[in-house]
């Protein structure tokens, strides 16, 4: 939602902001993302995002190392370069613990970057809500709500009245992309 056009309002405290969600969400707005300084896994509650596919995306990145790791440890050491040293035999699992571990956090840890990358839509050099006089404040002191225009309930009067009476610093509507 961070490139739609959206009305934005600033709240100084984060009970103030959670007031404002639990209100809105009463008049039925369901179209609203939340800037915050710090995390508040309270608020994410209420504007009723969804779990991160995070964990699941690492999980699969994991599995895909070790099955990688182990694989290819079986083919270099048991079947393209067999060197049978002491009776030892080819396929040692044992042996390949450590670097089917490593690759395992590798490409865990690869994954989940490549994934928090793409749904951050980063690079973000340029934002149209970094226009937003005072937006800044949001990673000091300041907490800020935004309701999509697109929103069902959306009425521009209706909106700034609500968020004033629920106490809203002020109010400004996200400017447009630049032509």
């Amino acid at each position: 939602m961070a490139t739609e056009r959206a009305l934005l309002a600033e709240f100084d405290t984060p009970a103030a902001i959670e007031h404002a969600v639990d209100a809105l969400r009463q008049q039925g707005y369901v179209r609203m993302e939340a800037y915050t300084p710090h995390p508040m896994p309270e608020l994410e509650e209420k504007l009723g995002l969804a779990r991160s596919w995070a964990p699941r995306v690492m999980l699969a990145g994991g599995l895909i190392g070790a099955a990688f790791a182990f694989l290819l440890q079986y083919w270099l050491n048991g079947v393209s370069y067999p060197l049978n040293v002491g009776a030892r035999p080819l396929f040692s699992a044992p042996a390949f613990i450590p670097i089917t571990f490593e690759t395992t956090v590798l490409f865990a840890s690869l994954f989940g970057f490549a994934f928090w990358l793409i749904i951050s839509r980063l690079p973000t050099l340029d934002d149209p809500i970094f226009r937003v006089e005072g937006f800044r404040s949001a990673s000091i002191d300041r907490f800020w709500l935004a309701i999509a225009l697109s929103d069902p309930s959306f009425d521009a009067a209706r909106s700034v009245e609500l968020l004033r009476n629920v106490g809203a610093l002020r109010t400004v509507f996200m400017p447009e992309e630049p032509s």
